[in-house]
């Protein structure tokens, strides 16, 4: 197994808490898979249109400062892996900006089959590789850190901003901030269990 080089932690004595990165993305997959039937199902609903923007320009923020740097160093053929992945993030990033503009029945297909895409590689080619290559330790380690990571993401797409450290972890949270406030002014809901 491989180690990510991260940080050292301070000693806290025991086990390692958290959830473990892999377990983590996971279950963020399913519950945008959930999200984006809900909004196929209802396209007319703003809020939840909002929340499906929000949910996913976080969730694809933290990807790319914690779990695509673990695929780059520890995968291998990882950093071919990631850029592809990035490289899909970014259009998914653009078809989220239209959703924001449009919620078309097309625009939401649109995401939707690109989310559906994003799971299914993720799920078939960097996870299973990270639970054989990677020690638990680390993975909860990464975990913790993506699950942070999304708190201070950006809640609105901008595929115009850095997509790998360090760049997008300064750029991502001073972003989220202006993100933010928009969203404290216009009301806007941003997360699955305010719906």
């Amino acid at each position: 197994m491989s180690s990510l080089n991260l940080p050292p932690l301070p000693p806290v004595g025991g086990e390692t808490t958290g959830r473990n990165v892999v377990d983590v993305v996971t279950e963020e997959h399913r519950e945008l898979l959930e999200l984006c039937d809900r909004l196929t199902a209802d396209p007319e609903d703003k809020r939840l249109a909002g929340v499906v923007i929000a949910e996913l320009s976080r969730h694809l923020s933290a990807e790319e400062q914690y779990l695509y740097p673990a695929v780059r160093r520890t995968v291998p053929g990882g950093e071919e892996l990631a850029a592809r992945e990035l490289a899909e993030d970014r259009q998914l990033l653009v078809t989220l900006q239209q959703l924001q503009k449009s919620r078309s029945p097309e625009t939401i297909k649109n995401v939707s089959d690109a989310v559906r895409r994003h799971v299914d590689a993720d799920a078939e080619e960097l996870l299973p590789v990270l639970v054989q290559m990677v020690p638990i330790e680390d993975l909860i380690r990464v975990g913790n850190r993506f699950e942070t990571a999304e708190e201070a993401a950006p809640t609105r797409p901008h595929p115009g901003t850095p997509s790998t450290p360090p760049w997008n972890k300064v750029v991502d949270p001073a972003v989220a901030v202006v993100d933010k406030l928009r969203d404290a002014v216009t009301g806007r809901t941003t997360y699955a269990k305010d719906l």
